[in-house]
């Protein structure tokens, strides 16, 4: 039996107890129950979650567990110096230790990760570079793995998190009928991309809306200010001020965010060679399809191909 770990404490992010639903149905799917879920707290007791209401917990004490989990919070809130003392020891004695969310910061300051390859939620990975400039941070990741250590980025990746440690204890077929049962996506990659670009433009008009639209359902065309302007039914001048006014980009580069992100999520969730992605994705050749990944995330889309690969299966593909 597995004794798995969770530390939490006042404020913790409520969605981190997903990690106990991954584990409940892990065992449901094993002849006999492998993981024993221990939540505990530095007195024990109800702990206040974000979402308002207590989880009852058990005290920190001495015992060892095969995995510890340190959970995170909305605020980055300051590590209490019992949970710092118990990562501490844990991190000695547990064959694995591992963080959700911003719980990276409670590893941090608990000394854990220096050296480490880690990540967190991409909105404070800046701040977790900024204040321990000895962890090698990685915002764009689902999840880490560096060792023993084992980090996921924000909310719900902490249930891809637990499906690979599932996975890395049960097999690949576990954790997919696991990832069935809770009705997810399964196994999103260590390397997948936490989020869009295309978030972050929020179009106030319809007409702006239908553009962006047409854009992403017609990505192998050319898509040239004029037939934006047409999907949008305004001028090619009156379409070109309006969509730079109200997303702050120009037409052609968010045409470029959508190829590229489109061309990600290719590599990700299939093995289209380079050249067939930058075909279906508009690119025409590859070397246009270079260029653009450098500007958006500074690697070619060969690095970033090696990348994804390198975490499936976790930390290992046997057919790459």
């Amino acid at each position: 039996m597995h004794k798995i770990a969770i530390a939490l404490y006042p404020g913790f992010q409520v969605l981190n107890l997903a990690v106990c639903t991954v584990l409940e149905f892990a065992n449901k799917e094993l002849p006999e129950p492998l993981y024993a879920v221990h939540l505990l707290s530095e007195h024990g007791g109800p702990v206040m979650c974000s979402g308002g209401f207590t989880v009852n917990t058990e005290p920190f004490g001495r015992r060892r567990y095969d995995t510890v989990l340190v959970v995170g919070d909305n605020d980055v809130l300051p590590t209490p110096p019992a949970l710092v003392d118990f990562l501490r020891r844990s991190a000695k004695s547990a064959r694995r230790i591992g963080a959700t969310c911003t719980g990276a910061f409670n590893l941090a300051e608990a000394g854990v990760l220096a050296g480490k390859r880690v990540t967190t939620h991409w909105y404070h990975a800046d701040l977790l570079r900024e204040r321990y400039p000895d962890i090698e941070v990685e915002d764009d990741r689902i999840f880490s793995i560096d060792g023993s250590v084992w980090t996921s980025a924000g909310m719900t990746a902490c249930i891809d998190l637990t499906l690979a440690i599932v996975e890395r204890d049960c097999g690949a077929e576990v954790a997919r009928d696991v990832a069935k049962k809770l009705v997810v996506y399964h196994r999103r990659t260590g390397g997948q991309s936490q989020y869009s670009k295309m978030l972050d433009l929020q179009p106030r008009s319809d007409r702006i809306q239908a553009a962006l639209d047409f854009a992403r359902s017609n990505l192998h065309e050319e898509l040239s200010v004029d037939q934006l302007a047409e999907a949008a039914h305004l001028s090619p001048r009156q379409f070109a001020r309006a969509f730079r006014d109200e997303t702050g980009e120009t037409p052609a580069k968010a045409v470029e965010h959508l190829r590229v992100e489109a061309a990600r999520v290719m590599m990700e969730s299939g093995r289209h060679s380079i050249d067939v992605i930058a075909r279906e994705t508009g690119f025409g050749d590859r070397e246009r399809m270079r260029r653009s990944f450098l500007r958006a995330y500074g690697q070619p889309p060969q690095a970033i191909r090696r990348m994804v690969r390198g975490t499936i299966p976790i930390e290992a593909e046997a057919d790459a």
